[in-house]
């Protein structure tokens, strides 16, 4: 892989363009050069410092087109609301015997969500699901008594997005096979998203560079003027 059939990749990327968005998908998903369904993803630079707890930036989105996977979710719920998310497609509910099936190594799910009342039983589990990324938080809507909603949401490709100690916002905008106009539709979304987390005490220019890749392939520089258009002054 690392041979002809990249460096033919290679051939098909100008390293120091500058594209479109619409140039830019079609080549991310043209130069995604392995033979398996390649995830499309997104980083965006910011012009914010993620030392300052004031200039953290987090949320979550649900995507248009979802996220191409199917997305495995786990409930902390008891009663009405453990009934609840079964009924909407959570892939396994419950408390206490969770807790234990977490605690015996089991980590086969994606999402976790979880009621208000539930997260003391939740924080027996913290240091597994924390490090993780797999933790219920109220920011992104998983500690919630809309548990139904949360999990329809999930299933659908809800997308957790933060900012990391670099101040790159890293993210998964679907798969390839879902086609260059779904991802376009996403990035999109997301976009906007990562827009409307900006934090009051950013000054200056607040997205800086915008770039796509593959799982496999290179990175294609994106026109960040021409993505934002009107949506940021």
């Amino acid at each position: 892989m690392a041979g002809k059939k990249y460096r033919k990749v290679l051939e098909k990327v100008d390293a120091s363009k500058k594209y479109s968005i619409e140039e830019a998908f079609t080549l991310v998903t043209q130069a995604a050069p392995a033979k398996f369904d390649e995830s499309i993803d997104a980083a965006f630079r910011l012009g914010v410092d993620p030392k300052q707890s004031d200039q953290q930036v987090r949320g979550a989105i649900a995507l248009p087109n979802g996220l191409g996977k199917q997305v495995r979710v786990v409930v902390f719920a008891k009663g009405p609301k453990e009934a609840e998310a079964k009924a909407a497609g959570a892939d396994f509910v419950g408390a206490d015997d969770l807790v234990q099936k977490i605690q015996g190594g089991w980590l086969d799910f994606d999402k976790a969500i979880a009621t208000p009342d539930m997260m003391t039983t939740v924080s027996k589990v913290a240091k597994i699901l924390g490090p993780r990324g797999l933790m219920p938080n109220p920011k992104v809507g998983t500690v919630t008594m809309n548990v139904g909603d949360a999990v329809t949401a999930e299933k659908k490709g809800k997308l957790d997005f933060r900012v990391d100690k670099a101040g790159i916002v890293h993210a998964s905008v679907g798969k390839k096979s879902m086609g260059s106009a779904k991802l376009k539709e996403n990035f999109m979304a997301l976009l906007g998203a990562v827009l409307r987390a900006k934090p009051s005490t950013s000054k200056g220019v607040y997205i800086k560079t915008l770039s796509l890749s593959s799982t496999m392939g290179p990175g294609i520089k994106i026109d960040t003027n021409e993505a934002l258009g009107n949506k940021e002054e």
